[in-house]
């Protein structure tokens, strides 16, 4: 639609604050979802799983509504602009990312491990040091009652040693020293092991999601994604730093004491180990309860997070059609549905600490009263039994950490299958591995068909986007994609980069299959321009040259092609200048020059552009389209066009309807058919009439 002219376009521009990458400015550039259009007409229950909206169903499109400006059934956001692939015909699915490790296998702990052994091993004998130093910090903690015993029997009294009496309180001093240093040591190894584990992860995880396929960015909402990377891996921080300490120094220190008991008075310690296989049981079965609510309240955080980055994001939608009230009910239903997981949570998790210390305590009463019979005939003496319950005393302290440790590992590993779940993502296919230099540009459709099918919806609903499509482009020639929303305009220009392999038939490039191409080669042939802006909080600059080296008098030539040169110099630091989160200090006109800009700084051989004026007011699509011709000129250019004066320029012009070329030919042939194409041209004319 035409961009009205004026103040929008030459209103002062305001410097952005700098910052480093955060968090949201990352989620921004990777939203991959289609909500916005839609955000009004939301009326879905509450799910327990992340979901995306389904789009309106296809149907055939009424001509007297259809004209080359409509694009009615496209999701509009950041997902068509950062991914031009998504398009009316793309459908709706669930996310998977909250799937089972692997290719399904139950996690476990051992599963668990498993996965991890790759990063942790590298780092081993590291890991080795943190245990001993544990180990030692546990022998400690059973050493302290073992000095009580010859202190009581032999510290007091008219026949007291004086060994005794100056032995233990050195040795307490050494102990606490030592302990110390332990403690020190194992933590430090420990975070170094872990915050090493956590960046392979989040690097490993960022990287697959790079390479992913386009499916997967339709398939995951952005919010389930920022969480994986930025949040859920920080629950392997926590794992591997708390709830290893717990489980490897509080077992040594149970089993030290244990073995303490044992050697104190085997008997009594019988009556102690009676109770270790009830408190097994107990806490496995509050394990797999934890482990199933921890899950699901995953999923609700992920529904939670893409709710308000859905209300952020369309912030204009929901003010504009007063959708305030129906957000603030969104959110707090959802909310409070959390909050009852997260009860749950702290009701299972709660009753193994009471339960475990009422079972304790019934020992404790045994051994007491079965220790005061044995002193009566001498066999146990008043140190033995101060160290004795000293210990089992004790025991009860990492016995209790086992048992709250139970929460957070349970939590890590349903985290666990979200990190590998993502890591294990299939990536895309780089190709047959031909170089690719300079296309000459001659492109060709052979028989090509293609359908979403493959993206989760059944066999038996398969719509062909595209049905035995065939036509040729010499190199150079402009041709102009016509046709009603719907029809597979946008679908047809994605094969060219690949984000979506034909079901049928085949694309070549210079006579030359795709897949036989290396990917990146392929792509560095071609340069796309759409509607859907997408530009990074970055200088003017690197935006231009996004995905190559910015040389300061190519961007400067690029930008005055694209007639944004006089705009940039205004800027309070040219082209070092900032431009904001997706460019907001920037109209819109002026964004969609900037992306002029990057595709005429790109200077590659094939071009695409999908509406590439249709944002610009009258006076700049005038010099957008002469800096375009130029830059046309012994270039393969497909376009997608949607304005008589870019169509009227085309050496041929295709009309699509329902996936099929139904007609081609030049401006005036076409009109001359008095079909389809001539059809939309009334209805055009008669709109810029009105």
């Amino acid at each position: 639609m035409m961009e009205a002219s004026g103040a929008n376009e030459s209103r002062e521009y305001t410097q952005p604050r700098s910052s480093g990458p955060t968090p949201k400015r990352w989620a921004r550039r990777v939203e991959r979802r289609p909500s916005r259009a839609w955000l009004c007409q939301l009326s879905r229950p509450m799910a327990t799983t992340p979901q995306t909206h389904p789009l309106p169903p296809a149907s055939t499109p009424n001509r007297l509504q259809c004209s080359f400006l409509i694009t009615a059934q496209r999701p509009s956001g950041a997902l068509r602009g950062c991914c031009p692939a998504f398009t009316e015909d793309s459908l709706s699915a669930k996310p998977t990312l909250s799937k089972p490790i692997g290719s399904g296998e139950a996690s476990s702990p051992a599963v668990v491990f498993r996965r991890l052994w790759p990063y942790i091993k590298p780092l081993l004998w590291v890991v080795v040091g943190a245990i001993v130093a544990m180990a030692v910090s546990a022998g400690t903690d059973a050493a302290i009652p073992a000095l009580l015993k010859p202190l009581l029997d032999k510290g007091f009294g008219a026949h007291a040693s004086d060994s005794a009496k100056w032995f233990v309180p050195v040795a307490v001093i050494g102990l606490a020293l030592i302990r110390g240093v332990s403690q020190y040591a194992s933590g430090y190894l420990l975070a170094y092991v872990s915050n090493k584990i956590l960046l392979d992860l989040r690097l490993k995880m960022f990287n697959r999601m790079i390479h992913t396929s386009v499916a997967f960015f339709q398939r995951e909402t952005a919010s389930t994604v920022i969480n994986a990377i930025v949040f859920e891996v920080n629950q392997i921080l926590n794992v591997l730093l708390s709830v290893m300490v717990t489980l490897v120094r509080d077992s040594l220190t149970v089993i030290f004491l244990l073995g303490y008991l044992f050697y104190l008075n085997w008997r009594l310690t019988l009556i102690v180990a009676v109770l270790l296989p009830g408190i097994g049981w107990l806490v496995g079965k509050i394990n797999r309860r934890l482990r199933r609510l921890n899950r699901e309240h995953q999923l609700l955080t992920n529904e939670l997070s893409y709710i308000v980055e859905e209300t952020v994001g369309g912030y204009k939608v929901v003010k504009v059609h007063n959708g305030e009230q129906y957000e603030i009910d969104r959110f707090t239903t959802m909310s409070k549905r959390l909050r009852g997981y997260a009860m749950r949570m702290t009701v299972s998790g709660g009753l193994a600490q009471p339960l475990t210390q009422f079972l304790a305590s019934i020992a404790l009463a045994v051994v007491i009263t079965i220790a005061v019979v044995q002193s009566s005939s001498d066999q146990t003496t008043v140190g033995g039994f101060v160290a004795f319950v000293t210990s089992m005393l004790l025991i009860i302290s990492p016995l209790k950490h086992l048992m709250d440790v139970n929460q957070p590992l349970q939590r890590g590993m349903t985290a666990c299958e979200l990190i590998f779940g993502l890591i294990d993502e299939p990536s895309e296919p780089e190709g047959g591995g031909k170089p690719l230099q300079r296309a000459r540009g001659e492109v060709e459709f052979r028989d090509v068909s293609f359908n979403y099918s493959t993206n989760g919806t059944s066999a038996t609903h398969k719509r062909h986007t595209l049905d035995h499509v065939s036509f040729k482009v010499a190199p150079g020639e402009m041709v102009a994609l016509a046709g009603p929303s719907g029809s597979g305009k946008t679908t047809l220009v994605n094969l060219l980069p690949r984000f979506f392999d034909p079901t049928g038939g085949q694309i070549l490039v210079d006579g030359v299959p795709l897949p036989e191409y290396d990917l990146h080669a392929l792509r560095g042939q071609i340069a796309m321009v759409s509607q859907d802006v997408v530009l990074f909080n970055d200088t003017v600059a690197n935006n231009v040259a996004y995905g190559q080296t910015a040389d300061a008098q190519k961007v400067r030539a690029a930008l005055r092609a694209a007639n944004l040169w006089d705009t940039v110099e205004a800027m309070p630091n040219g082209i070092e200048t900032l431009v904001g989160d997706n460019g907001m200090m920037l109209s819109g006109g002026q964004r969609q020059r900037l992306a002029i800009a990057r595709a005429i700084y790109k200077d590659a051989p094939i071009l695409i552009l999908d509406e590439a004026t249709s944002a610009l007011d009258s006076e700049s699509e005038r010099h957008v389209q002469s800096a375009l011709e130029t830059l046309m000129k012994g270039r393969t250019t497909l376009v997608i066009a949607h304005r008589l004066s870019t169509i009227e320029r085309a050496d041929r012009i295709l009309v699509l309807e329902a996936g099929r070329i139904v007609e081609r030919g030049s401006h005036r042939e076409l009109l001359k058919q008095d079909g389809l194409y001539a059809h939309l041209h009334r209805i055009q004319f008669q709109q810029n009439a009105a």
